[in-house]
């Protein structure tokens, strides 16, 4: 036996309690970063799938973990993979330092919240950070540029801000930075260009704004780029075609602008480019014919303009073309039949003109067509009839006509067939019974004629059918009852007639059914009650009759109802009194009848509701007032009595309000004039009582106020000139009384009636009316209006009926064409009106034309300002010949006393008597006047003196005439 102190023993004894001494200290590590995990776990609500951390006291043997054994026999943790694990709260409190080991660490798919910790920077080694899909929030702290060895860093789908830190750039020895899905902001940083390394970046789906920095060109190795979904400007600069390796290329849905660059030819290597959505113009490049490798290209939703390229034959791998909404132009070239792998085609909505290419049918993989919007012609070619495996085929909005092919019944898989818009013929081809996958059938707006064939029945998928506006005749086949899927028919504007087939009670999958404008009859079956989950009914114009279904709203989701212009009967459905749903009714000139208080109730989404021509009765409920989006009430012509309810001037953004020809009584609420949007009030062919209240000048929006036939008295109130926007106003038979306020005068925008008739007006018309110059019907009559017309009605000049009859006015007309042309009854029944109207007595020199009157003189008192600015003023001075120097008391017996002298009759005797100034007449002629004698037809003498105000004007000195204006009180002076 050795001895313990021999050497040998003493050496093998140090050298197991250095082993010993490794063994424990890589116990104590792993301990440690196992205590670390824990406090993870800890921190960390993991919803159970961490419990098997507890289980075990070798953290390599838990879940996510991955452990090496370094040279020196230590266990260390490299990989952390906590992805879907259901993990929530923040990574604030972690222990980072104890795993300083770590190369990876993946926490996607959690709920893991709040900021990213700057301490994750104590992870010197990791390679792989990966945080996406998750709820961090904040910028990305600085700490993280220390992180260089980084070969992939993803943030994606989470809600980080800020602008992307250009420090990025550091980090040189990245492959992948994902970015997309977050809040980032601000340009993308020129420094990105350092980033010699990447193979791939992603910053799709932020806020991202400017320019595509051209130093991106120097990403040599880069295969990935994605920034579609920002605000991405400007142009694509030309330097990224010197991105070779690009295999995905996506900057869809920006603002980028200018011509796709030539150099995108270079990228050979590109699976997958996308421009869709930008404002780009120009042509396509035809270099993109070199890109043979490409499987999907999109450059839709642009500004493209000129023709497609024929070398894009050269993609033959191309499974996706997209280029609809642009501008294309031109015929589909032939070259497109070369793509024989491709499987959706969309180029709606272009420009493109001919036929649809009879090739087509050799692109026998395509599973998508999209060639409406556009102005292809000819019919619809039979070879795609070919195309077994499309699913979807839109020709629709071009100008093809013909007949719908027979062999389309081999498209058994197809589930969507648009063809409306277009100029189609003939009937429905029975064959469309073979379409057996259909779901969206849409042949509206054709010239299809015939009937429905009953084997549209056999379509048992179909959910959406429409074939408005077509020629189509015949009744509803009942098969259509067997499409249990349906939730859309629209058969409206054809020319169906008969009823509506029982077998519809079993469309109980029915939200919208259209059979408006057809010829339909017959009362609604009473299956009709089965479909109640309506949501828009529209059967108007048709001739149908009976009782509304009783259940119409028994799935309280109505909200579109629309049955006017038929023959309906009887009381609305009770069950619209709780449809709260309603948003738009339109139950106008049908035959109901039952107290309207009783069956409508509160809608707050109603919008729209017409009840006019029928016979509904009863009162208006206060609770209109709780429709509060209502924006047209229409119930005239009904037999509806009692008051209008102050609660309508809650209706605050009601802009009709039609209750006219009923039996309403009472005043008109002061508080309509709270309705500021409305713009038509007609209240008309009631029993209103009171006045016009001033406060209806507030309806500054109103375009249209008809009050007429009622009982209101009282004045119009000046406030309604402040009604700016009326282009109708009617007030005609009432009792309104006293004067026409000349305010109406400021309704310069009305254009179709001013109706005052069959009133008490008094007073004059107001001259103010003449600038109405845009009204067509002015009606005056039947009041007691006095003195004259208005010369400046004459401005009048889109006045295509005037009445001014039943009043006592008096003198000429105007003299426009509306007046000279116009029947005497517009005038008559007056006190004394003459003209050139057949029928009145002619005025003879006597004029109220505008023109005309600046050429007679004018007949003054006075002169009140400093300078004369009319062409000429006329003073006249009466004197009687033989009593030139009697007393005032003579002159007053003679008739010419201010205080009885008629102007008017006096200025038309002097231009009778001197033949209109003649110069026979002449008996004197001074500096600034000329002296007439004028024998009047009352047999008087009478010397005129008549000024010339133009002489007077460019007089150096006026003191000699206002000298000789001094001197003329002392004689008798005639005013006009």
């Amino acid at each position: 036996m050795e001895s313990v102190s021999s050497p040998k023993f003493l050496s093998t004894l140090l050298l197991f309690l250095i082993l010993s001494f490794l063994l424990a200290l890589a116990s104590a590590s792993l301990a440690s970063q196992g205590r670390a995990l824990l406090q993870w776990k800890a921190s960390l609500q993991s919803q159970g799938s961490l419990e098997s951390w507890n289980l075990d006291t070798n953290p390599c043997n838990w879940t996510g973990i991955t452990c090496n054994i370094t040279r020196q026999g230590r266990h260390v943790i490299r990989e952390v993979n906590l992805a879907h694990m259901g993990l929530a709260g923040t990574l604030n409190g972690l222990n980072f330092s104890a795993l300083s080991s770590l190369t990876s660490l993946n926490l996607t798919f959690n709920e893991l919240h709040g900021s990213i910790p700057p301490t994750i920077s104590a992870l010197s080694k990791l390679t792989s950070l990966d945080l996406c899909t998750n709820n961090f929030i904040g910028t990305i702290p600085l700490q993280i540029s220390s992180l260089t060895k980084l070969n992939s860093f993803n943030l994606s789908d989470n809600q980080i801000s800020g602008s992307i830190p250009p420090w990025l750039s550091n980090m040189t020895r990245l492959n992948f930075l994902y970015l997309s899905q977050n809040n980032f902001s601000g340009t993308i940083p020129k420094e990105l260009g350092r980033l010699e390394s990447l193979l791939e970046l992603t910053i799709s789906t932020n806020y991202i704004i400017g320019s595509i920095p051209p130093t991106l060109g120097n990403l040599t190795r880069l295969q990935l780029l994605y920034c579609s979904n920002n605000g991405i400007s400007g142009s694509i600069p030309p330097e990224l075609g010197n991105l070779v390796n690009l295999v995905y290329l996506d900057m869809g849905n920006n603002s980028l602008t200018g011509f796709i660059p030539l150099s995108v030819g270079n990228w050979t290597k590109l699976n997958w480019f996308n421009l869709w959505e930008n404002h780009l113009f120009g042509s396509i490049p035809h270099e993109i014919g070199n890109l043979v490798k490409l499987t999907r290209l999109s450059l839709a939703q642009n500004s493209l303009a000129g023709s497609i390229p024929t070398n894009l034959g050269n993609l033959t791998k191309l499974q996706l073309l997209y280029l609809f909404e642009n501008q294309i132009s031109g015929p589909i070239p032939h070259e497109i039949g070369n793509l024989a792998e491709l499987i959706e085609l969309s180029l709606s909505s272009n420009n493109l003109s001919g036929s649809i290419p009879s090739w087509l049918g050799n692109l026998t993989k395509l599973n998508i067509i999209y060639l409406w919007g556009n102005h292809l012609s000819g019919s619809i070619p039979h070879e795609i009839g070919n195309l077994v495996k499309l699913t979807e085929l839109s020709l629709a909005q071009n100008s093809l006509a013909g007949s719908i092919p027979n062999n389309l019944e081999n498209l058994t898989k197809l589930e969507l067939l648009y063809l409306f818009e277009n100029q189609i013929s003939r009937p429905i081809p029975h064959e469309i019974q073979n379409l057996v996958s259909l779901r969206y059938l849409d042949i509206n707006t054709n010239l299809l004629d015939g009937s429905i064939p009953a084997s549209v029945g056999n379509l048992t998928k179909l959910e959406f059918l429409n074939l408005f506006e077509n020629r189509i005749s015949g009744p509803i086949p009942h098969e259509l009852g067997n499409l249990r899927k349906l939730n859309t028919l629209a058969l409206s504007a054809n020319q169906m007639s008969g009823s509506i087939p029982p077998s519809f009670g079993s469309l109980t999958n029915l939200i919208d059914l259209r059979l408006f404008y057809n010829r339909l009859s017959g009362s609604l079956p009473r299956e009709f009650n089965n479909i109640t989950n309506l949501k828009v009914l529209l059967l108007s114009n048709n001739s149908f009759s009976g009782h509304l279904p009783h259940d119409i709203c028994k799935g309280g989701v109505l909200y579109y109802l629309t049955l006017n212009n038929n023959h309906f009967e009887g009381p609305i459905p009770k069950s619209l009194k709780n449809c709260t749903s309603l948003g738009r009714v339109r139950l106008e000139q049908n035959q109901l009848s039952g107290d309207i208080s009783e069956n409508l109730g509160v809608y707050p989404h109603l919008s729209y509701i017409d009840l006019s021509f029928n016979k509904l009765s009863g009162k208006l409920s206060p609770n209109w007032g709780g429709c509060h989006n209502l924006s047209l009430l229409r119930i005239s012509s009904n037999k509806v009595t009692g008051s209008i309810p102050a609660e309508l001037g809650k209706l605050t953004r009601l802009q009709q309000l039609d209750l006219s020809s009923n039996y309403l009584l009472g005043e008109i609420p002061k508080d309509l004039s709270k309705l500021t949007n409305l713009y038509i009030l007609t209240l008309s062919n009631n029993q209103l009582v009171g006045e016009v209240y001033p406060e209806f000048g507030e309806l500054s929006n109103l375009e249209i106020l008809d009050l007429s036939a009622n009982q209101l008295r009282g004045r119009v109130p000046k406030q309604l000139g402040n009604c700016v926007q009326l282009q109708s106003l009617k007030l005609g038979n009432n009792h309104l009384n006293g004067s026409i306020p000349f305010q109406i005068g400021n309704l310069v925008n009305l254009q179709d009636f001013l109706d005052l008739s069959h009133n008490s007006f008094t007073g004059e018309i107001p001259s103010q009316f003449g600038k109405l110059d845009k009204l067509e019907v002015l009606n005056l009559s039947h009041n007691e209006l006095t003195g004259h017309v208005p010369p400046s009605l004459s401005d009048m000049m889109s006045l295509l009926f005037v009445d001014l009859s039943y009043n006592e006015l008096e003198g000429p007309l105007p003299n426009n064409r509306i007046f000279q042309n116009a029947p005497v009854e517009w005038f008559a029944h007056n006190k004394g009106l003459c003209g050139s109207v057949k029928g009145l007595p002619s005025c003879g020199f006597h004029t109220t034309s505008k023109d005309d009157s600046n050429k007679h003189h004018k007949l003054v008192l006075l002169i009140t300002v400093p300078s004369i600015l009319s062409l000429f003023v006329v003073f006249v001075l009466l004197i009687l010949w033989k009593k030139y120097m009697r007393n005032d008391a003579s002159i007053e017996e003679g008739g010419f006393s201010i205080w009885n002298f008629n102007g008017e009759d006096a200025y038309n005797g002097i231009i009778q008597a001197t033949e209109d100034f003649d110069a026979k007449y002449c008996i004197g002629t001074g500096a600034f006047s000329s002296v007439y004698k004028a024998l009047l037809p009352s047999g008087k003498l009478v010397a005129v003196k008549k000024f010339h105000a133009l002489e007077i004007e460019d007089s150096p000195s006026k003191q000699t005439f206002w000298n000789e204006i001094r001197a003329l009180p002392r004689f008798n002076i005639g005013i006009l």
